[in-house]
């Protein structure tokens, strides 16, 4: 019995002595796990901020909370319901519209942008001047996205939680954030050096740093133009810089250069194969309004685009022709669209079909527009600028523009935002923006059947419940910088 004792005492202490040598030695050792790294390479998050980012803005695959399907798509009626016609095409919003996409902007993509940032500064623990631009260039994106939405956000103190501990966030005015945006992406696209360390994980421009120079500068003109009539002075120099100085700050030049996600396939494909083809929903059908812009009245195309933007309707009086439907019905009058109305074209359903994210064609429509406007005006006329903006249009599909298309247009404000908003199809968020920026298209009057929420297009939607709760005192400052209620009637601070 003793010397069965003698042993156990005997293993008891030896293995007490190779504990505390181990913690003599460093005791923070035993708590690492081999299998769990504790820094993500950018590399590794680049692709999942993207496509998430992505997704949101283009339609989410996850129902009610999809913000460019249910929401721009809609509302500028390139999109109409024909069933569940209050999720969006009545103006409505569910709750899941505004909390789940706050939520997913910042938690799925911004905080891995900036931890692109933070990993990749010249302090950072992967040092590379290349990645840490590339990620300010897409938080400037996400975040242009996110004030365009709602208006003034948590900007300067967001995404710093893990950094500097800040859980309740303070909002800033549209005005400080577009000068924090265009700042950061003029500091981004100085920094850019196509000669300088390759980054990984590139899934917009598939690691081309002059790709992502092009856009930051391109992106600076769109968001400048934006805010023109309210910062003309700060607006026009950037005009000036850029434009002045294409060697040291280029701009896309061609269809090329578009900023577009080219998807995958399954699980990473298209949000709208997703939705319409995969899972087999058939719930949108195109708007009368687009049909009407793009047709003869009869159906047949007067403006090849809709070939590709729209599917003839297989079923009722137009079978065969290009038809809509009417945007705001209640369910029972919707219904009867299902077949008879045009559904979206299958160049958009492909599994691998692209989401442009900011095309060569909008950027010629900026020019035209700056130029029409007085804005600019060291380059063509608006007349050119708004031809080359059309012709890309078409290119962008590979389709000819007609011989006759641009005969007796002139390059009013009017007809530049018209002929833009038609090639901003797919861009529901973008051309949703530019209507309320601008009031331009104007839209037909309302359906005497119609059931909109309210008596115009919504301009923002309002701050999610789940700040009420987390940030009560925050989202109260934001509302005061709103200028209005939180509702969908307050105008956003650049509105002409």
């Amino acid at each position: 019995m003793n010397s069965f004792k003698n042993i156990k005492t005997t293993v008891f202490l030896l293995i007490a002595l190779l504990f505390a040598n181990a913690c003599s030695e460093d005791i923070t050792e035993l708590n690492v796990n081999p299998n769990k790294p504790t820094t993500v390479s950018p590399s590794i998050l680049l692709p999942g901020a993207m496509r998430d980012a992505v997704k949101r803005v283009h339609g989410h695959t996850t129902r009610l909370q999809r913000l460019g399907l249910d929401g721009g798509m809609l509302w500028v009626q390139y999109f109409a319901r024909n069933q569940y016609t209050n999720e969006g095409d009545t103006y409505f919003t569910v709750a899941d519209m505004m909390n789940a996409n706050w939520l997913g902007f910042y938690t799925e993509s911004l905080v891995n942008f900036q931890g692109i940032i933070n990993i990749s500064k010249e302090d950072g623990v992967e040092p590379n001047s290349n990645f840490e631009a590339v990620g300010m260039i897409a938080k400037a994106w996400v975040f242009s996205v996110l004030t365009d939405t709602w208006g003034p956000i948590p900007y300067s103190e967001a995404v710093q939680g893990f950094t500097e501990n800040i859980l309740s966030p303070a909002y800033d005015s549209q005005e400080a954030i577009y000068a924090g945006i265009l700042a950061d992406l003029k500091t981004a696209a100085d920094q850019l050096d196509p000669a300088g360390t390759p980054i990984g994980g590139d899934i917009l421009f598939e690691g081309d740093i002059m790709g992502w120079k092009k856009f930051a500068n391109s992106l600076r003109l769109r968001l400048a133009n934006r805010q023109f009539s309210k910062k003309p002075s700060e607006s026009a120099a950037i005009f000036n810089e850029i434009l002045g100085n294409p060697a040291q700050y280029p701009i896309f030049e061609s269809n090329i250069d578009n900023a577009a996600l080219t998807h995958e396939g399954r699980p990473s494909n298209n949000p709208w194969h997703e939705i319409m083809v995969f899972s087999g929903r058939e719930d949108w059908s195109i708007s009368q309004t687009l049909i009407d812009a793009m047709t003869d009245g009869a159906g047949n195309a007067t403006d090849p685009r809709i070939t590709v933007y729209a599917e003839p309707a297989t079923a009722g009086d137009m079978a065969g022709m290009y038809a809509g439907a009417i945007n705001g019905l209640p369910e029972a009058d919707a219904s009867v669209f299902i077949n008879g109305a045009s559904r979206p074209g299958s160049f958009f359903m492909q599994e691998t079909a692209p989401v442009a994210i900011m095309t060569y064609s909008e950027l010629l429509f900026v020019l035209a527009e700056a130029t029409a406007e007085g804005r600019y005006t060291g380059g063509l006329t608006a007349e050119e600028y708004m031809a080359m903006a059309v012709e890309a249009s078409f290119d962008q599909y590979e389709l000819t523009i007609p011989g006759d298309y641009l005969d007796g247009m002139t390059a009013d404000k009017e007809t530049i935002m018209t002929e833009k908003w038609k090639a901003l199809f797919g861009q529901g968020i973008e051309a949703w923006t530019e209507m309320r920026r601008t009031g331009f298209p104007v839209l037909p009057s309302a359906s005497p059947n119609a059931i909109f929420e309210q008596s115009s297009l919504p301009t923002r939607l309002q701050y999610p419940s789940t700040e009420y709760s987390l940030n009560a005192a925050n989202v109260a400052q934001g509302v005061s910088l709103l200028g209005g209620a939180d509702d969908k009637l307050t105008p956003m601070w650049w509105v002409e």
